[in-house]
């Protein structure tokens, strides 16, 4: 199956290209064709797109980041995220941690089992976390962490800092053992009640 996308359109969103600058774009076969492009259509497109519109969508509103995420289940999405960090002076709200805190209370469930984060771009180490505690079945993103470099968003330099030695952090980094510091360890291992997670 192939869809006809306006070359000019996608221009704006991917300049540099590179193949459009996207992963999963090398997953799908593109040709120029003229002014138009010819892509062949993959399982995830549409909600790739969604993801980005929700993005563009924040942007233009000037409610926060150029930032969307969807979450998928059984084919449908169950909930939309988009960054609102700015709107709600909260540094944790990224597009992926609310559509994951949304799936996660539709879906009562503090796991997406079975679901698919996609994301309009590669996420941050703290929304990358975030997906691996989640455990969704997969995740799909669009932009890479470099292309959000490029526009001031430095996600790669917290991936930098997360390989250094604590006394090597920009940030600074002190670890104080403490008498009681393992008790609560202690206590959640011999927990027989515990939901583990």
């Amino acid at each position: 199956m192939q869809r006809s996308f306006d070359f000019d359109y996608l221009a704006q969103l991917f300049p540099k290209k590179r193949e459009f600058g996207l992963s999963w774009a090398k997953k799908i076969a593109v040709k120029k064709i003229g002014k138009k492009v010819l892509v062949k259509k993959s399982k995830n497109e549409a909600f790739i797109r969604e993801a980005i519109r929700l993005a563009r969508q924040n942007v233009k509103s000037g409610r926060g980041g150029p930032f969307g995420c969807v979450v998928v289940h059984k084919g449908s999405i169950i909930a939309k995220g988009q960054n609102s960090v700015t709107r709600t002076n909260d540094p944790s709200a990224h597009a992926e941690i609310v559509a994951i805190r949304k799936a996660c209370k539709k879906l009562k469930s503090f796991q997406l089992k079975n679901c698919i984060v996609v994301s309009s771009c590669e996420p941050c180490p703290m929304c990358l976390g975030a997906i691996y505690w989640a455990r969704p079945r997969a995740l799909v993103f669009a932009s890479s962490k470099k292309d959000a470099a490029e526009v001031g968003f430095d996600d790669d330099y917290i991936y930098e800092e997360l390989r250094k030695k604590y006394s090597d952090r920009k940030l600074k980094t002190i670890q104080e053992i403490h008498p009681t510091h393992l008790i609560p360890f202690q206590e959640w291992k011999s927990n027989h009640h515990k939901i583990r997670y």
